[in-house]
């Protein structure tokens, strides 16, 4: 009962006590900082959009009826809708221009976004599903004509 009621002070104490030092920037980025984050982001950019044009856009190599192949095909577009926002993420530094880093945010949480949703199985003719693919390729030409 002692070791208890001990355990149980120290754990209320842990959770109201102030911590030691501030907390971290909130920052995501973790590329290496240029002297040019735009051409930096423009390239990181340029690397995610196609990768997900080769990787959404694969036919399965035995055909419609090979589905091990589909389902590898859909496993690989899918990773790359996540990763590469993730990776647009990480990769925008700072001092991003304002209109291009809001742009590349837009974009980068619209790919999760499809592909989290394609994980859990909602097609691309989903409504809503459809919406977040115009969406994004609405951010997409933003960006083309930002990079510019």
């Amino acid at each position: 009962m002692v070791v208890a009621l001990a355990a149980g002070g120290i754990a209320v104490w842990a959770l109201v006590k102030e911590p030691a030092e501030p907390p971290q920037s909130t920052s995501v980025f973790t590329g290496t900082t240029t002297d040019d984050p735009k051409a930096s982001v423009c390239d990181a950019f340029n690397i995610v959009r196609n990768g997900v044009q080769i990787n959404t856009n694969l036919q399965p190599p035995g055909g419609p009826e090979d589905v091990t192949g589909s389902l590898a095909v859909a496993g690989n577009a899918r990773v790359a809708l996540y990763d590469g926002g993730q990776y647009l993420l990480a990769r925008l530094q700072p001092d991003t221009p304002p209109e291009l880093a809001d742009a590349v945010r837009e974009f980068a949480n619209h790919l999760m976004d499809i592909g989290a949703r394609s994980t859990s199985g909602i097609p691309n003719t989903d409504a809503d599903q459809a919406a977040r693919l115009k969406e994004a390729d609405a951010a997409n030409n933003r960006i083309t004509n930002l990079c510019k």
